[in-house]
Formats: C-alpha cells, structure tokens, sequence
C-alpha cells in the first residue's frame, strides 16, 4: 500500500507545474509583464493634430534606446499617437462591424497571444488583426506566446490599441470577434 501512496502522491508533485501554466486564457489580473511597465491607462484623444498629412517615414524613437516604433514611457506617456481623428491611415467605413470587444482593457487584462499572424490572431476566443499601417510595428511580435494589453483608442472609430510589454510598443488592432 506504501508503495502506490508514494507513486500517487509523485504525481500529484510533478503534475503541478503543469497545472499552474498559462494556456492563453485571461490571466490573473495581478500578473505582471516581464520587461515593460504596463500603461494604467489608454493614451488621451488628441485635440490638436497636425494639419499636414503624416510622415511616411517619420521616426519615434525619441531618445536614445528607445524604440523606432510608437511606444509607451514608464509615466504614461504615449508617444506616435498624436495624428488625431484625421488620420485617414486609420478610418474605418463601418466601425466595429464585428462588434465591440468586452474582454476588459488596461492592466488588469493581460492577454497571452495563442496563434495567428499580423492578419489575424488571436487570444481567449478574440479574433483580431493589425492595421496594415502598423505591420512594420509588429515583424518581431511572438504570434505563439507575446502578452498583449488593449486599450480604447480615443481618436480612431474602429479600432484598438495593442500593447506588447515585451518591447513596450503598440499597434492599432481591429476586434474581428469572438
């Protein structure tokens, strides 16, 4: 009898492990990111965006070390998100056509990405894909295990604003449903 308690309770001590894992569901909402702080909140609506069309080519990294890509600083500050409801890169004739995303946004919501590519990924059962404006943001996402954070996106109807706290960068995303 000794014998089949010790195997048993083996088990029960190297399934663990297993057990407590992610499987790409919504974690605990006290988990941290790794590397990168995450925003407490979405960046605020722009009320005075350039008149000029946008820069192709424009740059953000806005000192040194920081990335090229629109990103977030540890106080909150949001940099690249100041081109307003003008943008035309990011108009979107039937907003929310596949309804509107109710998985939760900000720090409390912290999702781990479950497969896909930049057209369409997902995470829980929420499908999404990148704007084609943002796809040179995303070339070294992890499409099998990234975190993301979504946030409103207070200035382009339609869309999202994915934060990955591995590079402290984000994307505009469109919910594609559940």
């Amino acid at each position: 009898m000794k014998p089949l308690l010790a195997v048993l309770a083996l088990s029960l001590i190297s399934s663990a492990p297993a057990l407590a894992q992610e499987r790409g569901e919504h974690p605990a909402p006290h988990q941290e990111a790794p590397h990168q702080a995450i925003p407490k909140h979405g960046p605020p609506p722009v009320h005075n965006a350039p008149a000029h069309p946008v820069d192709e080519h424009r740059t953000f990294s806005d000192k040194e070390g920081h990335p090229n890509a629109p990103h977030v600083h540890p106080d909150g500050k949001w940099i690249g998100h100041d081109t307003g409801r003008a943008d035309v890169r990011y108009h979107v004739d039937h907003p929310w056509a596949h309804g509107r995303f109710s998985g939760g946004f900000g720090p409390g919501h912290v999702w781990r990405i479950a497969g896909g590519n930049r057209e369409r990924f997902w995470f829980g059962n929420y499908y999404w894909n990148i704007a084609p404006y943002d796809y040179n943001i995303v070339g070294d996402w992890n499409w099998m295990g990234d975190q993301v954070v979504i946030y409103e996106d207070p200035d382009h109807d339609g869309w999202y604003l994915a934060y990955n706290p591995r590079f402290g960068t984000y994307a505009h995303v469109e919910y594609l449903g559940n």
